[in-house]
This record gives structure tokens, sequence and C-alpha cells, in this order.
């Protein structure tokens, strides 16, 4: 049934942290809504914390003890006034546990429903739900119960390679790929051990691996008056370590009737968790054009930059109005692909060291600037960054006419990105933009692991330029001239001290 309520939102606790918690707060302050930022103690000087409205010290750094503290959480929102809470994406997102205790407490949660998440969240109930419904699926099974000789029969069956993944999760975590039945069992237990450290559920599945797949994911818009409209595609195929790292729209490869095809089912799939506000339905793509069925993200997503910037729609501002009871503004035939945007994530890792976390000072940062370039970043010159959460740091996007003009832009935007400190992927993700195949578009999900599998930078040419000019920013010139002294203005190489050159 409709849930016809309307309740106007005033103020809205952010339930997370880094460049979401800003892209949160900055479409708050749009639509005049008040904001109260949670942190952890060593989050205190964090971005989001200086941006908000107010901000509360939530606890210690572990997660469990601060942006995972569902009863400190609510509390803080109850004692400040909150009418809702946004969870971003990653910590409470995808829990529905989290947005049925809001609910209790009389507190709007910002996304779909208990229910509706829970359907979702399971990958196997997931997988039922689509089958039921007429989705199409890879082959594959639940694995518990079954002995081995029955596990490696079931494998035969589908065929090798297969992929074993976590039930209750995402993120690569929990997965494996199968190429040969000797290696099946201690995939099976490696996948169940990492899925009960990193959700509490080591319940795996197995599923038919496709060789060579795109990603391509729909982003889905629902009210809760029975609406739902896609936002069409996003090409999620440039992965490393099955993280997503580069996204686009339009795709590269889909044509009108298939993009209309794969939307049509996108909604359906969310029609059929009855399933409200935004929510993103993921396909894999074969190299024969057929799509299967992966997983539904019961979040806003990361990449969900590359469609605002193709529609024009602020999917935040949709979610806050969705969530207090608006009806969408638009229909499907309303909505339209202009031009083409990309998105490249920047980490603190290290791309020449199997991409390791990068930790400590930022002692520079300069993000580009100029048309049709975006950054949604939570960093800043002098930000410490620390190793308890995600490690990203920023995303850049950018749009441009046509596919062309936006991978010439990204380039000429990550030559400017400087970030001194710690060790960026920067420069190698100017050199994955850059490279033939990926401007060919002839993308799939094994795409870094085959063209970049021991990447060392080209050149640090322009990185020492960048450097030089950083360093001159960072500690400028001492005025000794206003002391009465002969001013003597220090070079980059004495301004800077102790500093790293980023590859």
């Amino acid at each position: 049934m409709p849930k016809k309520e309307i309740r106007e939102i005033k103020k809205i606790l952010i339930a997370n942290r880094s460049e979401i918690a800003v892209r949160i707060i900055r479409a708050c302050r749009e639509m005049d809504i008040k904001t109260v930022a949670i942190y952890s103690e060593v989050d205190a000087a964090a971005l989001h914390v200086l941006l908000a409205d107010q901000a509360v010290n939530i606890g210690a750094a572990a997660p469990a003890e601060s942006y995972l503290n569902t009863e400190k959480i609510i509390r803080a929102a109850q004692d400040n006034n909150c009418d809702a809470i946004h969870p971003g994406y990653g910590f409470h997102s995808e829990h529905g546990g989290f947005a049925r205790k809001c609910r209790e407490a009389g507190i709007i949660f910002i996304g779909p429903s208990p229910e509706a998440m829970e359907m979702v969240g399971d990958k196997l109930t997931a997988r039922k739900t689509m089958l039921d419904a007429g989705i199409p699926l890879t082959p594959g099974m639940k694995l518990e119960g079954m002995d081995k000789k029955t596990i490696a029969k079931k494998a035969t069956e589908i065929g090798y390679p297969v992929m074993v993944k976590a039930s209750a999760g995402g993120g690569g975590k929990g997965m494996r790929i199968v190429h040969e039945a000797d290696d099946l069992h201690a995939a099976i237990d490696a996948s169940a051990r990492e899925a009960q450290a990193a959700f509490g559920d080591g319940t795996v599945y197995m599923e038919k691996f496709i060789e060579k797949p795109r990603h391509i994911e729909f982003q889905v818009i629902a009210d809760n008056y029975g609406n739902t409209v896609h936002l069409f595609e996003r090409e999620c195929s440039i992965q490393r370590r099955h993280q997503k790292i580069v996204e686009e729209s339009p795709s590269p490869v889909l044509t009108e009737d298939l993009r209309r095809e794969m939307g049509e089912t996108a909604c359906r799939v969310m029609e059929a968790v009855d399933y409200s506000n935004a929510g993103t339905v993921e396909f894999l793509l074969d190299q024969d054009n057929k799509y299967y069925f992966l997983e539904v993200n019961a979040r806003i997503q990361v990449e969900h930059p590359v469609t605002e910037m193709v529609t024009g729609v602020d999917l935040v501002k949709q979610q806050i109005k969705i969530a207090s009871g608006e009806k969408l503004p638009f229909t499907q035939e309303d909505l339209s692909q202009r031009g083409h945007a990309i998105e490249c994530r920047i980490y603190a890792e290290d791309p020449q060291n199997n991409f390791f976390p990068s930790i400590g000072k930022l002692l520079f940062v300069k993000e580009p600037q100029g048309p049709g370039i975006r950054c949604d970043s939570s960093i800043y010159s002098g930000l410490e960054v620390n190793m308890h959460y995600d490690p990203i740091l920023s995303k850049l996007i950018v749009w441009a006419e046509d596919r062309p003009a936006a991978i010439r832009k990204m380039i000429t935007a990550l030559q400017e990105y400087v970030i001194l400190g710690i060790q960026s992927p920067v420069p190698f993700l100017k050199d994955v933009v850059e490279h033939p195949v990926f401007v060919s578009g002839d993308l799939h999900t094994g795409f870094i692991a085959e063209h970049f599998p021991h990447w060392q930078p080209k050149s640090a040419d322009g990185l020492l330029k960048m450097a030089l000019t950083a360093a001159a920013a960072v500690k400028p010139a001492k005025d000794k001239a206003s002391r009465g002294e002969k001013a003597t203005p220090e070079t980059p190489w004495q301004s800077i001290g102790d500093w790293q050159l980023l590859s």
C-alpha cells in the first residue's frame, strides 16, 4: 500500500564520513536543511566535521565503536532533534536492522524500507526473488549443507570457471574465481573465512563465472506511490580486486534497444521487492551482449555523480524528497542522457605496490578545476589520512559532449591533480584512461589485470613540475623584509622540507 504521509525534514544526521558525508552536507545546504555530522576520535579534523552545522563525537576510531554503533548514532539524532538519518554508502547504508531501529525511534531513514533492503541484501534471497520474477540469472547454487563430492559435481555441471561468493556482502570480499576442480574446496574455505570476518556470516554460494564480462549497472529511483524509473546505465568494468575504480555513462557498448531492455528489467527488479528511494541494479554483460542479474545495491553508489552529470538529476536531493513523502517529479519519458561523463576514484593507496594503503599527512592538495570538471572530495592540505576506514579520498568526475572529449578532459584533469605526502593512483588512472584499448571502448572486468599487471609510472617529469609548484605553495618564502632583514626567498627544495615525490 503506497505510503502517503509527508513529513518535513528540517535537520539530517549524516551517519557516515569522508567525501559522501561532504556531498550530502552540500545537498542539504541547497535545500536549507540543517546537518549534524558524527565523527570518531581520529576524524575530529575531517572536512565533513568542519562543514556540518553541528558535529558529535561518536566514539573511538574502531568502526564498531563509532560509525557502526547503532545506539550511539540514534541517540545522537534524538539528542539533536534530527528528523532523519542519511547513511551514505558503506557502514549502515544496507543494514536493514539499522533502518528498522530508525523507524522504531520515529526517525526517517533516507533509503529503502528495511524489508526491501533485507530482500536484496542477502544474495541468495535476492537470486530466488529474481528467479521468481523471471529476471535473467547466471547458473548457481547455495553450498550450505552440501558435501564436497556433491559440490564438485555441481561445479562440473555448471562448468568451470566458477565464482565462489559471500551471500551477505559485497565489495570483492569473500569472492574467489576457481578455474580448476583441484582448487575448488580451498577457495570455498577461504571465501567462507573472509565472509565471516567481514560480514559476520560465512555463507557462500557458487555461480558460473562469465569470462571477460562487462559490469553494467542501472540507477533506479522509486517513490512511495508506485512510481519507478531508471536513470540509465553506468559502465563499471574497470576494476582492481573486484573494486571499481573508473566508471562512465553512457556505456560505449549498449545499443538503444539493449539499453531500454536492461533499464526496464532493472525497474522490474526493484518493483519485485517493493523498493523505494535510490538504488542500483547491477548486471554482467557477456561478449554476446547477453545480460545477467548480479545484485542490488540498496543505497546511493560511490559512482552516482556520473549519472547526475548526464541526466541533470541530483540523486541525493531526490533521496531526501522521497524519504519525506514527495512523489517523483518526472516520468521515464522525461529522462534522457546528454553528453558523456567519466569518474575516477582517488584512493589513498600505492598502485606500484599492489594498491597497498598509503597513510600520512597530506602536505599539499591541489584539485583540478574548469568547465565540466567536478571533484567530490573530503581532503585538504594538512589533513592526516588514517588507516581505520575505506581509503577513498575523492572522486574526480568530468563531463563533455562525447566520449573522446570526456577522455581528453579526464586526462587533463588528472595531470592537474596534485596530492603530496602520500601515494595515490592519480598517475595510474591517467595511464588507464589514455590506454588505446580503453579509448576503443573494449572493456571488461579483467582489463587492469590484462593491461597493467606490473604498472610503473612512465616518467616523473610532469610530477616533478607539480611537486615544485606545490612545494612553493606549502611553505611560502618568509617575509624577512617586514622584520628589517634582507628578503631571501626560500627555494621550493628548502620550503618543502622532508618530502616524497608521488608516482
